[in-house]
């Protein structure tokens, strides 16, 4: 549902079902992580300092 792999947290061994609802709801779904990524970091081959 979150873009996470099926078990991802169901399947973690000692952790229970609030525990389980607390880290999906503090988790980043990956796809905004990615699309956050892709907006704020300047595209590779385009900087303007290169090092050596």
């Amino acid at each position: 549902m979150q873009g996470l792999p099926p078990g991802w947290v169901t399947d973690t061994p000692g952790l229970g079902r609030p525990a389980q609802l607390t880290a999906l709801g503090n988790g980043v779904v990956p796809q905004q992580a990615a699309r956050a990524v892709e907006l704020l970091a300047p595209p590779l081959g385009h900087c303007a300092h290169r090092v050596g």
